[in-house]
């Protein structure tokens, strides 16, 4: 089979598995069973899936059914009260939090990178990009491959005269919102122009493509040669797509992976209401561009038994399911943010 068809398949497979796990219908409940419904982020989605698959197969008594639909469907699944609990990389806002009469308490679960995957012809690994750089190319200021901005900093990468492609979110998404919050701390043309949120006026340009969640902005830069994209590291790393070393605060080109994204955790001290960002984090081997996400519940449920259930989940996700972070790209909580958010927890009654 060649290359194109692999690439094909790969591409086709991915986007089933995510429709499988997103949009298909909920699994049978029996009468006796408790069930908790969530939607939300797909930043975390890998991880979550594997934790709350986990969880429902010791617990027979009990199913956990997540779907990935981005930050924002989430965040308005939770105002609306058709979930149980939602998850988003971007915290809910005051605004936000008023609309639900219930409470809200957030909670950070896990933690981790986004990265810059590329797809470029040769498969040339190493590409390394600047705070000035990156910023321009997302915002279509820097359209070719081979631009001497770009080729100042990889003497050693044979950069071709190629278009380049922008892949962008096309939901509404935390992880547009953590990447715009992050462009708009290095760049003031950036902050003046498209600014930060979960969607954003991205540049005009037929070379800004749109796909949904994080498993299909990455399905579309394998695909297409000449591609660049912002996605989690998890799917990257998963994918085998190559990942830019982004240059820092501190002015060094920095590799996504668990220490550099540990550095860059530990210079953001966690405040009360458990909402911290990492715009642009000090540190000589802090990754760039480094985030929380947040679990949401409400902080009062009309069942007990459903509260017991959510106390214990909690607890399994930051006791047990921390041990299988990193092996699934994802960077696992210090442990003076796991003790304040079980000291949190207790305020889901």
């Amino acid at each position: 089979m060649n290359r194109s068809c692999r690439s094909t398949l790969y591409v086709l497979l991915l986007f089933a598995v995510s429709a499988v796990l997103t949009i298909s219908p909920a699994p049978a409940v029996a009468a006796d069973q408790l069930r908790l419904v969530g939607s939300g982020a797909s930043f975390p989605f890998p991880l979550y899936s594997s934790w709350f698959k986990t969880y429902s197969k010791a617990h027979d008594g009990v199913l956990v059914d997540y779907q990935a639909k981005g930050s924002g469907a989430g965040i308005k699944d939770f105002i609306n009260k058709t979930v149980d609990f939602a998850a988003s990389d971007a915290a809910m806002t005051d605004e936000q939090m008023a609309q639900v009469k219930e409470g809200v308490q957030l909670l950070p679960m896990t933690a981790g990178t986004i990265v810059l995957a590329y797809n470029l012809p040769g498969n040339p690994k190493g590409l390394k990009l600047s705070r000035e750089v990156y910023p321009k190319i997302f915002n279509a200021e820097i359209k070719k491959w081979n631009d001497p901005l770009i080729a100042k900093d990889n003497p050693g990468i044979k950069l071709p005269d190629m278009d380049i492609t922008v892949v962008r979110r096309a939901d509404s998404s935390g992880t547009t919102f953590v990447f715009t919050k992050h462009l708009s701390a290095i760049s003031e043309t950036w902050a003046k122009g498209p600014g930060f949120g979960t969607t954003v006026k991205w540049a005009e340009s037929d070379k800004i493509v749109a796909s949904p969640k994080n498993d299909g902005v990455t399905a579309t830069i394998k695909q297409t040669p000449g591609a660049i994209g912002y996605i989690e590291y998890g799917y990257a790393n998963m994918a085998k797509v190559n990942m830019a070393a982004l240059q820092n605060r501190a002015g060094k080109f920095i590799v996504p992976d668990e220490k550099s994204g540990m550095e860059a955790l530990a210079k953001a001290k966690m405040p009360a209401d458990l909402r911290v960002w990492l715009p642009d984090p000090d540190g000589a081997g802090s990754y760039p561009i480094a985030t929380y996400t947040w679990m949401m519940f409400y902080k009062k449920y009309d069942d007990p038994n459903k509260v017991k259930v959510i106390h214990d989940l909690v607890e399994y996700c930051l006791s047990e399911g921390q041990k299988i972070s990193s092996k699934m790209g994802y960077i696992p909580l210090p442990e003076n943010v796991v003790a304040e958010v079980r000291k949190a927890a207790k305020n889901i009654q």
